[in-house]
């Protein structure tokens, strides 16, 4: 396992990665090993970049997110939620077969591995309110903010 770390918008984040899949992207994790490059950490970076640039809206990197089967499943969810929109998290426990799983759901979202890239930041509560996000609320706003502005961008 390799480590690189990217410096964003709203701060440092740590990625985590093998010869062939992103394991974790994550803000404020010191880096405890030597950075090291390959082709994959090259694209994860100009990704990200073009992310923060508000160039792309989806990304095409291969990952591997370590947890049980039911998070996985709800990581894979996460993935389908739409650019610069949001669904809550009983809309996420219906979307994987078991609506009465909206807590396990919020459990499951808050040990998301691979911050952005499984936009774990676009879940929000029942009410309609912003609650957690493992890497912030600041960032959490933030990152809601900037894909609103760049779907509104590209409306013009």
């Amino acid at each position: 396992m390799f480590e690189f770390s990217y410096n964003s918008p709203t701060g440092q984040i740590l990625i985590t990665y093998d010869d062939t899949h992103i394991l974790g992207l994550v803000f404020d994790k010191p880096q405890t090993q030597q950075s090291a490059q390959n082709e994959l950490i090259g694209r994860c970076v100009t990704q990200l970049d073009d992310y923060f640039r508000g160039n792309i809206m989806n990304f095409d990197l291969p990952i591997n997110p370590i947890g049980t089967d039911f998070r996985r499943t709800t990581w894979d969810a996460l993935q389908t939620i739409p650019f610069g929109e949001t669904r809550t998290y009983g809309q996420i426990a219906e979307m994987i077969g078991n609506p009465k799983a909206s807590r396990a759901v919020g459990c499951a979202n808050g040990k998301n591995p691979i911050y952005i890239i499984v936009p774990c930041h676009r879940v929000i509560g029942a009410s309609g309110k912003l609650v957690g996000y493992a890497g912030g609320m600041e960032r959490k706003i933030w990152l809601l903010n900037h894909e609103k502005s760049i779907i509104t961008q590209n409306k013009k």
